[in-house]
């Protein structure tokens, strides 16, 4: 990799070269790197969509996760990044629906079901080849010999594996509960699939007939055919006297029996203090009608369409029965207020479709029911115990197990845990785990295999995404078999670095699977970054113009200088603020340290063999090498505490400021005198060989260019395998 040094560095010139001769020493496979008495530290990185191309956060996180992965490797560690992606089910389907309907002019169900996953497949690849491409292009030390996909083989094993045995346990149970229904997609939605979007909304307030003692408020009137009770709070006085009344009405034509209940759970300060109870179309509603034994009655079918009542209302969309339930309580004189609200209303991410809340049959994980924990020399339980995967869920976190980096979102987990509902797992689309359960008649059969015999029929649906991507880094590593290679030397996992936005759905039911499954947290550190935000610190959209391409960013200003701008202020859990200058202004960081090279490379021509620290004979020389040791030890210590913006900013300072302009303009004064020349050339070439070696996490692609053009006659074949400097006390 000898280059003549040019005036200035043009990172095109290089990066795609540097990475190919980085993968073809084959030293991002640990079991490649030289021997060593190497500690084993794995990163498994999560999994970006197979939906589309590389975004600021994709690239943030790669950033993050290829600076941590480069230190400890440099630092003699074993290190495993192991890269993959996720079929993103929903996602990825709703993609292949559009583009089947934008250039066919067909749906969904125009094609088989077979031909149609083969389209998904195809698109799948495609966008898959186009992500793994633009990870190189970011410069991600991975794995890819061991690249692993949520929807090959291996992980459809593991997913049934894991799918049978928390069946047998009874921790997988198939009900009628309410759940988010898209209308639009035809599907279940998981709550992070469920977008709220600021409307404009009227609550109306009324009682459902003249004799009815109560009033209450709503936006959605239409459901009020469903309702079962009316709950107030016990101490509210107002209304003690009418509790465990039960009334009958006929409401907009449809028969209605309401019960007055009293439950705990109610404001009795907000609106009138009184609450209709809709048990199957409200989550909360159905919490309420369980704990009091109420009855449930759907009013909302899957289209989002009545299905009780008169030719006044009857499959009549929601929005469309509102209008006519508003016009027919005012005709009763039954409206007593109406005002305008902003709202939050309920979408599918995808699709857009309003969410319907519905009883549908569905299968779900039980959270609460306590089972016996089957794992023998855990650190988490010993075995027999009788558990819960909310117990699992909150033990895993704390000391001596995982840690949350910031430390503040441990409380954030807590509470969620402390809320957590039955996960609903299955979903009503066709591409994905199809769930492994088969029926016939009224025999039920679940295993990893297919039952023999005539007769049977497999469920048709498929399984929550996060299903398998919650058993990413045990399935990733050889689970089910636990006596893999990879399983007892990688597992738990050091750090999961990821956004903060994903802590509840992702991260959280990574803990529940893999505490359940193994007896082994999945990850030792969970580390959090925050959204990337436009240079007025507003969230990037292509509505508003503001994002900013980060392929675009590597074609223009290099793949370190985007690098360098997305991590120098970039704290643990926070957002940050990015703007195009930010990058310019770090490729001109990369221009200087290529023409400091220059300027010392040109003062050292010989070849010389490795050498150790020198010292100083003058004062200049003396304060470079104290600065520079104070700069190793200050790095060293905020990349083990995960403070890589501090890391980053001290390098910068070094580099520019004690290094360049300081050390480097004393050092032209020290020539002139021939018996300092030799040793300021020596530090000079000194200083430069650990300022590649401590930016080489952060600027991987210069710092290599540069290390190859030093005058060595002995060093590493690359940059990534030299030892991380280290001070000698």
């Amino acid at each position: 990799m000898e280059h003549e040094f040019e005036k200035s560095y043009d990172a095109r010139h290089y990066e795609s070269d540097v990475y190919a001769r980085w993968e073809q020493s084959g030293l991002f496979n640990p079991d490649n790197l030289p021997s060593r008495d190497r500690t084993p530290y794995c990163i498994i990185m999560p999994p970006p969509n197979v939906t589309g191309t590389l975004h600021l956060g994709h690239a943030l996180g790669v950033t993050i996760q290829d600076i941590l992965i480069r230190f400890k490797r440099m630092q003699g560690f074993k290190t495993l990044w192991l890269p993959g992606t996720d079929h993103a089910a929903i996602a990825t389907q709703s993609k292949v629906e559009k583009l089947l309907e934008k250039e066919e002019g067909k749906r969904k169900h125009d094609l088989p079901r077979d031909e149609f996953l083969k389209r998904v497949e195809t698109f799948a690849k495609q966008s898959h080849d186009t992500i793994v491409s633009q990870l190189r292009s970011m410069g991600a030390s991975c794995d890819w010999s061991r690249e692993a996909f949520t929807l090959d083989n291996t992980r459809n094993f593991a997913v049934r594996t894991a799918f049978k045995r928390m069946y047998d346990d009874g921790l997988i149970y198939r009900k009628n509960r309410v759940v988010n229904w898209d209308v639009k997609g035809q599907t279940t939605i998981s709550d992070d699939e469920v977008v709220y979007v600021e409307r404009e909304a009227k609550l109306y307030t009324f009682r459902y007939s003249k004799d009815f003692p109560i009033s209450i408020s709503t936006t959605r009137p239409e459901t009020k055919i469903g309702d079962t009770a009316v709950a107030v709070h016990p101490d509210d006085p107002r209304y003690q006297e009418f509790v465990g009344k039960t009334y009958s009405f006929t409401f907009c034509g449809v028969p209605v029996n309401v019960t007055i209940i009293a439950d705990k759970s109610v404001e009795k300060d907000f609106g009138t203090g009184a609450l209709g109870v809709t048990p199957a179309h409200s989550m909360i509603d159905a919490e309420i009608a369980e704990r009091h034994n109420l009855p449930s009655v759907q009013v909302i079918d899957e289209r989002g369409k009545i299905m009780v009542g008169d030719e006044r209302i009857k499959e009549k969309k929601a929005t469309e029965a509102r209008e006519t339930i508003v016009t027919w309580l005012k005709d009763e004189g039954l409206l007593e207020k109406e005002e305008t609200i902003t709202q939050n209303v309920a979408t599918a991410e995808r699709t857009g479709g309003i969410i319907e809340p519905l009883p549908k049959l569905q299968w779900f994980v039980d959270v609460n029911k306590e089972f016996a924990f089957p794992h023998a020399k855990s650190d988490l339980l010993p075995q027999g115990t009788k558990t819960t995967l909310k117990k699992l869920m909150e033990l895993a976190v704390g000391p001596n197990h995982t840690a949350i980096i910031p430390e503040h979102f441990t409380k954030i987990y807590r509470h969620w845990i402390h809320n957590l509902r039955d996960w609903c797992i299955s979903r009503q689309i066709w591409y994905g785990h199809r769930i492994p359960v088969w029926y016939r008649g009224e025999e039920i059969y679940c295993d990893i295999t297919p039952p023999e015999g005539e007769g049977w029929k497999q469920d048709s649906d498929t399984l929550d995404t996060w299903f398998s991507s919650g058993l990413w880094t045990c399935s990733t590593l050889g689970w089910p078999d636990k006596r893999a290679k990879d399983f007892l030397t990688y597992h738990p996992t050091d750090v999961l670095e990821t956004g903060y936005d994903i802590l509840f759905f992702w991260i959280a039911r990574m803990i529940l699977m893999t505490t359940y499954l193994t007896g082994q947290i999945p990850f030792k550190t969970v580390l959090l970054h925050g959204i990337v935000r436009d240079a007025q610190k507003q969230k990037m959209s292509k509505s508003k113009g503001n994002m900013v391409d980060p392929l675009e960013m590597i074609e223009q200003y290099g793949t370190d200088a985007l690098r360098f701008a997305l991590i120098f202020n970039t704290a643990p859990g926070t957002d940050s603020a990015l703007a195009e200058d930010k990058i310019r202004g770090m490729k001109h960081f990369a221009n200087k340290l290529w023409n400091i090279a220059r300027f010392v490379c040109a003062r050292n021509h010989a070849p010389r063999p490795l050498m150790y620290a020198p010292y100083g004979n003058t004062e200049a020389d003396a304060t470079i090498l104290q600065t520079l040791k104070e700069t190793v030890v200050n790095v060293t210590r905020d990349l083990e505490a995960f403070q890589l913006h501090e890391a980053a900013q001290k390098l910068y300072q070094f580099t520019w400021h004690d290094f360049a302009d300081v050390y480097i303009e004393a050092s032209k004064a020290q020539r002139a005198d021939a018996t300092q020349q030799e040793n300021t050339d020596t530090i000079l070439l000194y200083c430069l060989l650990t300022i590649l070696k401590l930016l080489h996490p952060f600027m991987p692609f210069v710092t290599e260019v540069l290390y190859q053009q030093l005058p060595f006659s002995e060093k590493q074949t690359t940059l990534m395998i030299e030892q991380w400097p280290v001070v000698e006390t």
